[in-house]
């Protein structure tokens, strides 16, 4: 058996591998060093990406001092980081805009303090906040925006309605918001989801072919008459309300619901050629803005009496409606928001939650419910 020769380096290799040895050494020892860094910082919640920018900029005492920020975190990220804005970063709470960094960087130029600028992004969309980093600093923020409804995009809109109409605040955010300062039927917003909190009114329309999935026909029991149809959800809840009025000696009964577009046209029609157009432009909500086309409307009837407003039902609807889903769509008072005269008969049903809210605020208008909570 042959020996195996001990393979001997020249001095010279050895010595380059040695320095080789030490570089890689030295190398591995830095990769770790930066390594913890960057874990530092993602311990606070902060980005690969800004971690990055963090060390590279020699910003990380700084940061770890402010502690987790997502704004700031948003700025390490941006390609618009302004270091002579950082302390203002820490200072402004995160919003999901693709400008973000950017529209703070305009907004602080302008003159805006971190306070003004948190005002502006809760209250604008990304789109928005753009815009309004075009125009002259405006002084007195407050005085529409310590509303968490008002939008940034409608500014000059409240401006011009407020000093038109003298309205406070409150007033004119909900009114604008609700496009009341437009004309009727004009520039409305296209409603095409059914839900139970769904808003139709004279600035807000169905299409022609729009039809609720889950109509059903009220049986004898419950309607005056045949052939009369509603949301499976409305007629459930209507049973269970008109039974309970029934144990407690009163009746009530659907007399009319869900009406097509093209039944609306119809009603439109005959009310013209009796009354006139001033007449229907008045009473008459014109096709695909009636609320009967959402099958969770309908006009509730007294078993005893022919007028409605008159019957002893009438004051137990006042009382007892909410609590089976339902409110008074039409009251007199907010005849101004909802666009439609007052109709004690015209029940919409939005269901517990929301019908329970409205009674207990004061029988707060579908309208007003809806700009507050649920126009996003």
């Amino acid at each position: 058996m042959k020996k195996v020769k001990n393979i001997k380096l020249k001095p010279k290799f050895a010595g380059v591998l040695k320095v080789i040895g030490i570089v890689l050494c030295i190398l591995l020892a830095i990769f770790l060093f930066y390594r913890k860094q960057i874990n530092d910082l993602k311990k606070y919640g902060y980005s690969e990406k800004a971690s990055n920018k963090i060390l590279f900029t020699l910003k990380k005492d700084e940061v770890l001092k402010y502690g987790e920020n997502k704004t700031l975190n948003a700025a390490f990220e941006s390609e618009d980081y302004d270091e002579n804005n950082i302390k203002n970063y820490v200072r402004i709470d995160y919003v999901e805009q693709k400008n973000l960094i950017k529209n703070i960087n305009k907004l602080i130029k302008i003159g805006y303090n971190n306070s003004d600028i948190n005002i502006i992004l809760s209250h604008g969309t990304d789109e928005s906040v753009t815009e309004f980093t075009k125009r002259d600093k405006v002084n007195y923020l407050e005085e529409f925006f310590s509303l968490d409804y008002a939008k940034l995009e409608n500014y000059d809109r409240y401006e011009a309605y407020s000093d038109e109409t003298g309205e406070d605040e409150i007033d004119t955010v909900i009114e604008v918001n609700l496009n009341l300062d437009k004309e009727d039927y004009t520039d409305s917003v296209l409603v095409s989801e059914f839900s139970t909190d769904m808003l139709v009114n004279k600035h807000r329309h169905l299409s022609e072919d729009f039809k609720p999935n889950d109509l059903v026909e009220a049986s004898l029991d419950y309607a005056s008459e045949s052939d009369i149809y509603l949301s499976r959800l409305a007629y459930n809840a209507f049973k269970e309300m008109s039974d309970a009025a029934s144990r407690e000696g009163y009746g009530i009964v659907i007399n009319s619901a869900y009406r097509s577009y093209q039944d609306q046209q119809d009603i439109s029609d005959l009310y013209l050629r009796a009354y006139g157009q001033e007449y229907v432009d008045k009473y008459i909500a014109k096709p695909g803005y009636s609320e009967h086309q959402t099958g969770l409307a309908m006009d509730v009837g007294s078993r005893s009496v022919n007028i409605f407003a008159n019957s002893k039902e009438y004051g137990w609807m006042l009382e007892n409606a909410y609590k089976y889903g339902f409110i008074l769509r039409y009251s007199k008072r907010d005849e101004n928001l909802t666009g439609f005269r007052f109709e004690a008969w015209h029940y919409r049903y939005v269901g517990k939650e929301i019908a329970k809210y409205c009674h207990d605020h004061n029988d707060m208008s579908l309208e007003e419910y809806f700009v507050i909570f649920l126009d996003k």
